[in-house]
């Protein structure tokens, strides 16, 4: 029998929640994953039952149980992380008020833009270090006290995804130093800052927010409730993980000890981050992007998000397979993502340029505008599917270069994650288009592997973050790949253009949205 002492990490993400087994060493050794689910509705409302959330969770265990021998009594150590930002609202014994609001919600943008006009929105972006957008769980707060006030009433603690799942794992109401000091703090103590909760109107509110827990020091045990539900042992430690975007980066490779390295994560969205101490960090006019600590001393990432990354591929992909089935042919997203290095080897580069932004919710990095759109620029009689397939992906690699350059100097090395580094063709764009040298990342779950990192440290597998990252992540990384002369001189060229047709685009998209608006009905 395998005896081997596990530690499970679990990421409840925005479309699958995962319980993963690692040992002390970093070694993944099974998972149970369960689909996550929510609900869109009007004025861009996105909400999820939080009750359904949390047996999904139990679920996933349940299954990673069935598939790890012996998994009770071989876990030393849970940890949690899920998605960021949205609000979670817990009243009396703990129980939801109504549903959460999650990152996608956008109900919030009125209240946004009314925030971004109020003479301290500088002041509380210098100590957060993040731009307000309607994701976030304090420009949602806002919007709720003036518009459903009864919410904030009922509730008894704010919390986040990944903190409800440990309030029903231990019967703790907490949350983490990372959505802490990004939302209603400050990134260089970790701690609430008294001067962003007046700057968002919610002084009267404060009661709410919950006591902030350093994972890889503090843990609480299992309760009894849990470990009946879950099949786990009473009283084994858990430990709450920072919010996903920077436990999939820490798992990934972001912060390795070296200078000047950054990270990628290429999916559905764009997260594009660098690893600096907290007094390198770069604030931008535009007052966009993230600061969200890593759970390492004085060490933070800058942060900034693209709506949409793979997005725009899939959207190439499927309309060439809705053109195919229309006309008597049989073909499936996964038969033409096959296709893809095919298609780049017979378009050779052109200056044909793509803006990326083909999420319906606009863009939110560099710059943040509802109202963004793709669009292709200098279209040819020439050019086919091939050639806009590739412009496609270099505008993915282009709009990553923008979000680096909006955070300062872009890292000398960037370590890529998501579905599109598993491509060398990918790889070679993404690296010219940045500028920069990448190397990928053999973990497969790294965002359930940066949470269960910190339980490592936690109960004293590791004296510090830093020794954990050298046995679970360095070893994990592949060879460095450079990008190719000439085509990182075309891109550092092209990139001109591409900022320069997103900077007078935007009375465009406004125009375009206003005339849908009016003819919609």
């Amino acid at each position: 029998m395998d005896n081997r002492e596990i530690i499970v990490g679990i990421d409840a993400g925005t479309s699958v929640v995962k319980a993963v087994a690692f040992d002390p060493e970093g070694r993944q050794l099974g998972s149970g994953a369960v689909r996550n689910h929510y609900q869109s509705g009007a004025e861009g409302s996105a909400q999820q039952d939080m009750a359904r959330t949390w047996r999904d969770c139990v679920k996933a265990i349940r299954l990673l149980s069935l598939e790890v021998a012996n998994l009770s009594q071989r876990v030393v150590a849970i940890a949690v992380t899920g998605q960021g930002d949205g609000t979670w609202l817990v009243g009396k014994a703990n129980q939801p008020v109504g549903d959460a609001w999650i990152w996608l919600d956008g109900r919030a943008a009125p209240t946004v833009q009314r925030l971004k006009d109020d003479p301290a929105a500088r002041a509380r972006f210098e100590a957060t270090g993040t731009g307000l957008n309607t994701c976030q769980q304090g420009a949602q707060m806002a919007h709720m006290d003036r518009y459903f006030p009864a919410l904030l009433n009922q509730a008894e603690c704010a919390l986040h995804c990944k903190d409800w799942l440990y309030l029903n794992l231990t019967g703790i109401r907490a949350t983490d130093p990372s959505e802490a000091s990004f939302t209603f703090g400050n990134f260089r103590n970790r701690q609430y800052d008294d001067q962003v909760i007046e700057a968002l109107g919610l002084t009267a509110h404060r009661r709410l927010l919950p006591e902030i827990v350093e994972g890889t020091q503090v843990t609480h045990p299992l309760s009894a409730e849990a470990s009946q539900a879950t099949g786990l042992r009473e009283g084994t430690p858990v430990c709450l993980g920072y919010v996903d975007m920077v436990m999939t980066a820490l798992g990934a490779g972001v912060h390795t000890g070296e200078e000047n390295t950054g990270c990628s994560i290429v999916g559905s969205t764009g997260v594009h981050m660098r690893a600096v101490t907290a007094d390198r960090v770069w604030l931008n006019q535009e007052q966009t992007g993230y600061v969200i600590a890593l759970p390492i001393p004085n060490v933070v990432t800058q942060v900034q998000t693209n709506m949409a990354a793979t997005l725009n591929l899939d959207w190439a992909l499927n309309l060439a397979a809705s053109l195919i089935n229309d006309f008597g042919g049989q073909v499936d997203h996964g038969m033409l993502v096959k296709q893809i290095d095919r298609w780049l080897t017979s378009a050779p580069p052109d200056s044909l340029l793509f803006h990326p932004y083909i999420s319906e919710a606009g863009e939110r990095g560099p710059f943040v505008n509802a109202e963004a759109r793709a669009s292709f620029i200098g279209l040819k009689s020439h050019h086919g599917f091939a050639d806009l397939l590739r412009s496609v992906i270099e505008g993915i690699g282009l709009a990553a270069r923008d979000c680096y350059q909006a955070m300062g100097d872009i890292p000398r090395e960037i370590r890529l994650s998501g579905g599109a580094g598993r491509s060398a063709q990918l790889r070679q764009i993404f690296a010219a288009a940045v500028g920069s040298t990448v190397r990928i990342n053999a973990r497969e779950e790294a965002g359930a592997a940066g949470a269960a990192m910190m339980a490592a440290v936690a109960i004293g597998a590791y004296p510090d973050m830093d020794a954990c990252v050298k046995t679970w992540v360095t070893p994990l990384l592949g060879a460095s790949e450079q990008p190719e002369p000439t085509e990182l001189a075309r891109f550092t060229a092209l990139y001109d253009s591409y900022r320069l047709v997103r900077d007078v685009l935007p009375p465009v998209w406004g125009g375009l949205h206003n005339v849908r608006k009016r003819f919609e009905n």
